[in-house]
């Protein structure tokens, strides 16, 4: 029976643990591909490996910024005045610069507002545009809710090179270069991509726009220059310690117009050096332009030097490839059932928790390997699903182990002192350890004389107290010398010694209690004359014998019992019945032999023929040794 509980529980456990995993990770896909909740937890992650490996990585020194400072503001008054300046400010440094044959100019300039007051201002830029086969400009999409106002997108789409057609009526709200004439669009997205936290990680390399798949800027830039792009609509960026070479838009303005003829030739060759066959950004780190980000490594970062970053990580390949989630979810599920294993087993959650961490920096330092080589494994959403599993299952353990002691606790208390019963307890014994085991016990019965006679001379509510006072007294006996009771049969006592605690002193502990619950039996008769109660005849037999038995809870599953079972307890119970007319305690032999050394004297009263045995038992009485 034990053993089946066993089972049962183990089932019942594997059940439960079986449950939760499949749950956790039935919700670990869902959240996987769909509800993306932990994203965020996802990307501070990423935060952390974009800054340990920040300074791994150099900015391209072919990228560089021209940036329309606040300085740069300042230096332009007398010329240009207050921002926004006359588009043929930057016609006469598109000119300027075209002598020197930059790879790409890039505005990070919107020009979508056409100067009503100056449109030849306007006219110079588009022919200072026109004049260069590689000066991008920005669009930016807005609101799909706008779109039924907008332009249809089959007349622009030439605009952002070749691209993938969609509907043919769409039309899109679109930001466009207006004071720029069409005829000169080189066109690319510049929509920032700021995840739920504020926080610019991405970029996008594509948007669709009713079916129609328009390049971001970065992305436009790089294919044009061979670069391979990723698939997909975006990447993650990678960010350097410290960003692309800035060159402050005066001083180049000045330097490339009004300082130009007197330049002498190392002057030009250090221009040439300088802006030759270079990508350059052009754009505003400005206060007063309120374009600015946070990103992994801060606060404040333009908008200008992100655009820079991103055309540089398509450029270079340094673009985070994430892994797909698949591979997160094949992580999890390898933790969770792992743990559930451990859990099954009845693993100390102490060393499943201590696996689990291992297995956790394992991970985190795998997908920080991986990330030096611009691929990204998701670890965190699968690790943090992990981990409720194991504080799941460590707490449904502790509950299962509370209950079991609890279980256990019910049970021994019935049959052990209660020290003796805490002893057990925590030493983790459970019904399951406890069952089916031989061991060496003393077992002693204790048999009243004369209850018959007793019971039909009172009222039975009479009898019953009396039993009760008296049953109570010998049970603490019992317990005081360290036995554990085993029933009670009718008005007889079953205790033994040498379980479940181990006693070598079972024998000698059990012939200690005899002679006290002897001393105890004359106690009560005196307290019962002086009451003015007859009992006379009220007397008991108790039988003690020592050998091996099956020791364990045996019963119903609605009842079980803490027992002992076999020939010893059967030559006990023997043993008890041949003490009227002899002695109140008769002990065996054998219970002799394992007192050894003892405070007793043993005085043997012969040789006894006992039911079931062929041989006679030899029986002897036990008493105190005098000093």
């Amino acid at each position: 029976m034990p053993n089946l509980l066993h089972r049962i529980s183990r089932a019942l456990s594997s059940r439960w643990h079986a449950a939760l995993a499949a749950a956790l990770l039935c919700a670990l896909g869902i959240e996987l591909f769909g509800t993306r909740f932990l994203a965020t937890t996802e990307y501070r992650l990423i935060d952390v490996y974009m800054r340990r490996h920040a300074g791994e990585i150099a900015a391209d020194p072919g990228i560089v910024v021209v940036d329309i400072d606040d300085a740069s503001m300042a230096a332009m008054q007398d010329i240009a005045g207050l921002w926004a300046w006359p588009r043929e400010i930057h016609a006469d440094l598109l000119e300027a610069l075209a002598e020197f044959k930059p790879r790409a100019v890039v505005f990070d300039i919107a020009f979508s507002e056409r100067d009503l007051k100056r449109p030849k201002s306007d006219a110079r830029l588009s022919e200072a545009i026109g004049a260069l086969p590689n000066v991008y400009l920005p669009a930016t999409r807005l609101l799909p809710v706008l779109d039924t106002g907008g332009r249809p997108v089959a007349d622009i789409g030439a605009a952002f090179g070749p691209v993938k057609a969609g509907l043919p009526v769409a039309k899109a709200a679109l930001e466009l270069p207006f004071a720029v004439q069409p005829d000169t669009w080189r066109l690319g997205l510049i929509n920032s991509l700021e995840d739920a936290d504020g926080i610019l990680r991405r970029y996008r390399l594509q948007l669709d726009v009713h079916g129609w798949r328009l390049p971001s800027l970065p992305a436009r830039v790089a294919r044009d220059l061979g670069a391979a792009i990723p698939a997909g609509s975006e990447f993650v960026m990678r960010w350097p310690a410290v960003g692309s070479k800035r060159l402050p838009y005066a001083e180049l303005y000045r330097t490339l117009t009004e300082r130009r003829p007197d330049m002498s030739d190392a002057e030009l060759d250090q221009a040439r050096a300088l802006l030759g066959d270079k990508i350059l950004v052009i754009g505003s780190s400005a206060a007063s332009t309120f374009d600015h980000h946070t990103t992994p490594l801060g606060t404040g970062y333009p908008g200008v030097d992100v655009l820079a970053l991103a055309i540089d990580n398509l450029k270079n390949g340094h673009s985070v490839r994430i892994v797909p989630p698949v591979a997160s979810l094949a992580l999890g599920a390898l933790l969770i059932l792992a743990l559930a294993l451990l859990f099954v087993r009845r693993t100390n959650p102490l060393t499943a928790g201590a696996l689990l961490m291992v297995l956790s920096f394992a991970a985190l330092a795998a997908a920080d390997f991986g990330f030096t080589h611009n691929v990204l494994l998701e670890t965190a959403t699968p690790l943090v699903f992990a981990w409720s599993f194991f504080l799941c299952g460590a707490v449904g353990g502790y509950l299962q182990e509370r209950r079991t002691r609890e279980q256990a606790v019910s049970l021994f208390r019935r049959f052990l002192n209660p020290g003796v019963v805490r002893q057990i307890v925590d030493q983790g014994e459970t019904v399951e350890s406890l069952s089916g085991r031989t061991r060496e016990v003393t077992v002693l019965f204790s048999d009243i004389r004369g209850f018959t006679t007793l019971s039909e001379s009172r009222p039975p509510q009479e009898v019953v107290a009396l039993l009760n006072r008296y049953f109570e007294r010998q049970v603490e006996v019992v317990f005081k010398h360290g036995g554990t009771l085993d029933k009670f049969i009718g008005d007889c006592i079953m205790a033994f010694w040498g379980a479940p605690v181990d006693d070598q002193q079972h024998a000698a502990h059990a012939v200690a209690a005899a002679l006290e619950m002897q001393d105890v039996l004359v106690e009560f008769k005196r307290e019962l004359d002086a009451e003015g109660s007859n009992v006379s005849d009220f007397d008991v037999g108790i039988g003690v014998h020592s050998g091996p038995a099956v020791v364990g809870f045996i019963g119903a599953q609605r009842k079980l019992d803490y027992t002992a079972i076999g020939d010893t307890v059967n030559l006990a119970s023997r043993v008890e019945g041949l003490t009227k007319g002899v002695a109140r305690v008769l002990v065996t032999a054998e219970t002799v032999q394992a007192c050894g050394e003892s405070a007793f004297r043993f005085q043997h009263h012969g040789a006894f023929a006992v039911k079931g045995r062929s041989a006679e038992v030899q029986l002897y009485e036990p008493m105190r040794s005098t000093p």
